[in-house]
């Protein structure tokens, strides 16, 4: 065994810099006590993250609690072998790399780990400055099997949605705060009404980033309950649940190293609000039916169309998880605010081949939109299926858009959309909005009770 001291290790020819073995965990495997300590003692010293194990049964053991990125393994053992050890390991289908130890007169043992998954292999007596070297080559070839898992599994996940369309002074306040939070890797918080582009800025801040070259993982809390939704982020184990037939990493997994977007943030569980909080504190985490922890460093950008302020102080939200996620805010105006952009929206939506009047762009754009940029554009797309000769005509929109705007008049009714027409749209929309309940109904047009039947009788609603 040649022992380098760390200080006169080469840092050049694409060695990495003592930062960077900060982030690599190392395990050492061998049963000889002296080589074991003078291996941990050199390369704690350089930075990396180590730790050590008598023989492959308990560096087993130490990976049923812990997570190492590359081990150094003797090929002779007690009790399991460091063959042995490699097939176990691959079994499990680890992404640790191994490099294996072998004496002089067995390279054809070491050959054969080689077959079944090391990385690489050096004979004894080992010289740990070139140990060094070849546990980075290890640690890079971890990183682009990794980065590859992540995007086979981001690619059905990262479907990108239109741009950002805008030009208002709201929008405006937005994109400088886009540009601010790209810069960081803090957590960010983006509040605001359902359907006014939460996930569109949460791109927009990862493709600004210096993270934008790695993976952007999406997931909707309120789409799953909460026993799948815990699966999804944190993963599980084989047998950790009925159904789980393999193991099955989660989606902080997969974003590792890159951004983990969470939308409908606000409705987390309690529970796994205390398993989210404790990632954003040290990057720990555990699947679902195991006591392994795993790190993973991971940017999280979460959405919410509560108010998180008023959720803290019902009691339904954990308060140090608020401002743990509240480091960087944005809100998101609703479109009734974005003055002048519901024009440039409606071209945008409808593209060139499109034909649209200006009576009918006024009714659009004076509709105050609820349901913001995602109501208009399932609007327009509706639109879109019930028109001829590519263009929009009044009786081509939803009902409570023609009578929810300020703009309707006789001047703006076709040759197909009378008044009559437009007062039987408004009794269908009121009725329909109370649930067909009569009176409430009658009570809101301001008619009697039998005016509204005669009406419904009159319009066939039924």
């Amino acid at each position: 065994m040649t022992i380098t001291s760390p200080e006169k290790t080469p840092l050049a020819n694409g060695s990495a810099t003592l930062a960077e073995r900060a982030d690599i965990r190392l395990l050492i495997v061998d049963d000889e006590t002296g080589f074991r300590d003078a291996a941990r003692s050199y390369f704690t010293k350089l930075g990396y993250q180590v730790g050590t194990a008598e023989d492959g049964r308990e560096a087993l053991n130490m990976l049923d609690s812990q997570d190492f990125h590359v081990a150094v393994v003797d090929m002779h053992m007690p009790h399991l072998s460091g063959l042995e050890f490699l097939r176990q390991l691959h079994a499990q289908e680890s992404n640790m790399q191994i490099i294996m130890l072998t004496g002089g007169g067995t390279i054809e043992n070491a050959v054969d780990s080689m077959k079944n998954g090391a990385f690489d292999f050096l004979t004894k007596p080992a010289k740990l400055n070139e140990l060094d070297l070849l546990i980075q080559k290890a640690y890079r070839a971890r990183t682009l099997l990794k980065e590859n898992q992540q995007l086979r599994a981001v690619i059905e996940k990262s479907r990108r949605p239109n741009a950002m369309i805008g030009e208002s002074t709201a929008m405006q306040q937005v994109r400088r705060l886009i540009e601010k939070t790209a810069q960081t890797d803090k957590p960010v918080l983006i509040e605001g009404e359902s359907g006014t582009g939460k996930e569109l800025v949460a791109r927009a801040i990862h493709d600004q980033s210096a993270l934008a070259n790695r993976p952007l993982v999406v997931i909707n809390c309120a789409a799953l309950p909460e026993p799948l939704l815990e699966s999804e982020l944190f993963g599980h184990e084989k047998g950790a649940f009925t159904g789980a037939s393999s193991a099955k990493p989660g989606l902080f997994e997969i974003a590792d190293g890159g951004t983990l977007f969470i939308d409908e943030f606000g409705d987390l569980a309690g529970s796994l609000q205390a398993k989210l909080l404790r990632v954003l504190e040290d990057g720990s985490l555990r699947r679902v039916g195991s006591v392994k922890e795993r790190h993973v460093k991971v940017r999280i950008i979460a959405a919410t169309n509560r108010d998180l302020g008023k959720e803290v102080a019902a009691g339904r939200f954990r308060e140090d998880l608020y401002y743990r996620i509240n480091v960087l805010g944005i809100r998101l105006p609703p479109l009734r605010e974005r003055e002048g952009d519901t024009g440039l929206l409606i071209d945008h939506f409808l593209g060139p081949d499109w034909k649209i009047t200006d009576e009918v762009k006024k009714v659009l754009t004076t509709y105050s939109w609820p349901g913001n940029v995602r109501q208009l554009q399932n609007a327009l797309d509706r639109a879109k299926i019930l028109s001829e000769d590519d263009q929009i005509l009044l009786e081509n929109l939803p009902a409570e858009i023609i009578s929810g705007s300020q703009q309707v008049s006789v001047g703006l009714v076709g040759s197909k959309v009378d008044l009559e027409s437009l007062n039987r749209m408004h009794v269908e929309e009121v009725y329909r909005k109370f649930d067909r309940n009569k009176t409430r109904t009658a009570q809101a047009l301001g008619i009697g009770r039998r005016s509204l039947y005669r009406l419904l009788e009159k319009y066939g609603i039924e």
